[in-house]
């Protein structure tokens, strides 16, 4: 039997056959012609012409002014401009009177000024200024090489970067110093200063006065250093109390007092107010809470409201009764 020939590839071929036996598209059909533009400029209609001959607007430029400078310094003899540095305004101006009438008033200022000899002609106004500002009072100081006038001698003190705090602010920084934090410790100090400068006068307890010479309570927030050395030195110990074994006879104690400097006096008085801050309640939290409670208990001190009064009394009253074994000897 001849092989069978499916029905769709026998409609699919004779559908290939009638599309290729299809005529072509005419050419012409599918040609485009671009599509050509005239301008104004074209050959076909050239530019209209004046009705008067001449330059146009952009031929008939004027020179430039270091050309006209060039050649008025020809006619008038006195040579051409710098190029290299330019015609300044005032050279300019100097040739017309009515210019220098209608110029600014600091124009015309520099024009009256007369260079010294020796200098430039373009030297400007804050050149003299600075110049005029370089002036000694003492002629008789010898400035020779200096630019301002030499420092008064002996330098004071306060004038070295270590020494540029006071001394009491420098000791008590370093007290409230820990771990080596110093910047800390300023941060605190100044919190400190800053609540002494801002808090009400206070009020002074007549039986529990100050140091001698003190202001009076009003001035002290004015100045916050001298309001921390008052309380310091108000409260601060004048001796201490050493107890040495054996020296009585028989294993006993004897008590002996003994002086103390400026320095160790302000110390431990310092650590008596950190120890008193330390044990007040905080009234609030946050990283400056003992900064104020320390400048507060200084208040309570000048005030005459705080304990420390009572512990320096007592220290006192017990080197009193033990001045007596200053005279014993000691033995050993």
């Amino acid at each position: 039997m001849p092989p069978r020939i499916p029905a769709l590839r026998s409609i699919r071929a004779t559908d290939l056959q009638s599309r290729c036996s299809r005529a072509p598209l005419p050419t012409s059909a599918l040609c485009l012609r671009p599509v050509t533009h005239r301008y104004i400029t074209a050959d076909e209609k050239p530019l209209p012409k004046a009705d008067t001959p001449g330059p146009g607007p952009n031929q008939n430029q004027l020179p430039h002014v270091s050309e006209e400078a060039a050649a008025i310094g020809q006619i008038t003899g006195e040579g051409g401009p710098n190029l290299d540095q330019g015609t300044p305004v005032q050279e300019v101006l100097q040739r017309d009177n009515e210019a220098q009438e209608k110029a600014p008033q600091v124009i015309q200022d520099d024009l009256k000024y007369t260079a010294p000899r020796g200098t430039r002609s373009y030297t400007t106004s804050a050149r003299r200024q600075q110049e005029a500002m370089i002036t000694f009072e003492d002629d008789n100081v010898e400035t020779t090489g200096h630019k301002f006038g030499l420092p008064e001698l002996p330098i004071p003190s306060t004038s070295n970067m270590k020494h540029r705090y006071d001394p009491v602010v420098v000791q008590v920084t370093n007290l409230l110093m820990q771990d080596g934090k110093l910047s800390k410790a300023q941060t605190n100090m100044a919190r400190i200063l800053n609540y002494l400068r801002t808090t009400p006068p206070p009020t002074i307890n007549p039986n529990r006065p100050l140091i001698q010479g003190a202001p009076p309570p009003s001035h002290l927030p004015l100045n916050p250093v001298l309001y921390l050395t008052l309380a310091i030195d108000s409260v601060a110990p004048l001796l201490r109390i050493r107890s040495q074994k054996g020296a009585a006879g028989g294993g006993v104690a004897l008590q002996i007092p003994v002086p103390l400097g400026l320095r160790q006096r302000r110390r431990q008085a310092v650590m008596w107010i950190l120890d008193a801050a330390s044990k007040r309640r905080s009234s609030g939290s946050g990283k400056g809470m003992f900064a104020q409670k320390v400048a507060q208990e200084l208040v309570s001190i000048v005030e005459g409201k705080s304990g420390l009064w009572d512990r320096r009394g007592g220290i006192h009253k017990l080197g009193i009764s033990a001045r007596s074994n200053l005279s014993t000897r000691i033995r050993r």
